[in-house]
């Protein structure tokens, strides 16, 4: 689909997060059944960008910032995923573009792809994993078995498999993906993708939306 292709609604945002935060505490938000705070709500206790944050392209202190929140089994996601990819190529020398995992409870796989993309992560291999989860969403989405799937791409990709299998295994993995989802739940993040460039909370209405704010931000 063509980037200047109208999008509804429906298509762009997934599911609303029925999960909490709890300041300071690192919690899998997925675990716990009570709602999620309304947009709008305080921001205080998170930052959009922290220093553990994965960076798709770093251009450095006084560039524009672009951040999403993505659930890898989101079609929506893999819908923007080649679009994104597009703006990075583009603007990567001057635009930072960070993203930030958002699992939400109605795709069970998502929490095991993120697990997966921060397992390579720890072998240096985040950005490819994170290219291939979305890439092969089709191959995945709603598959039994993409545990062993993800351990295929991990292997494709020339990791240690001995390791990525005991990064999969830690609770310290685990919570890696639950710190970017607290932190969407508490900026008040409420579906996948969602965009913010500079600290704005974009509302998109068609795939060129994002483009055109990083274009402004550009030119400011």
């Amino acid at each position: 689909m063509p980037r200047s292709a109208a999008v509804s609604i429906a298509a762009v945002v997934g599911a609303l997060v029925l999960i909490v935060a709890v300041a300071l505490l690192v919690v899998r938000p997925w675990e716990s059944p009570t709602a999620a705070p309304a947009p709008g709500a305080s921001t205080a206790s998170a930052e959009l960008v922290d220093e553990s944050t994965h960076l798709l392209s770093d251009a450095g202190p006084g560039a524009p910032v672009v951040v999403e929140f993505f659930d890898y089994e989101c079609p929506a996601c893999g819908q923007f995923a080649p679009i994104v990819d597009d703006l990075v190529e583009r603007h990567g020398d001057e635009v930072t573009f960070a993203v930030r995992y958002f699992p939400l409870p109605s795709h069970p796989n998502a929490i095991p792809a993120a697990v997966a993309a921060e397992a390579a992560a720890q072998q240096g291999a985040f950005a490819e994993m994170h290219a291939l989860l979305l890439e092969r969403q089709s191959d995945w989405a709603g598959a039994d078995g993409a545990e062993e799937t993800f351990r295929g791409y991990a292997e494709e990709l020339g990791l240690d498999l001995a390791a990525f299998d005991q990064a999969v295994a830690a609770d310290a993995t685990l919570d890696r993906v639950a710190l970017d989802a607290n932190a969407g739940i508490a900026l008040g993040v409420p579906s996948t993708p969602t965009f913010y460039v500079d600290g704005e909370q974009l509302q998109l209405r068609d795939f060129g939306d994002l483009e055109a704010a990083i274009e402004a931000a550009l030119a400011e």
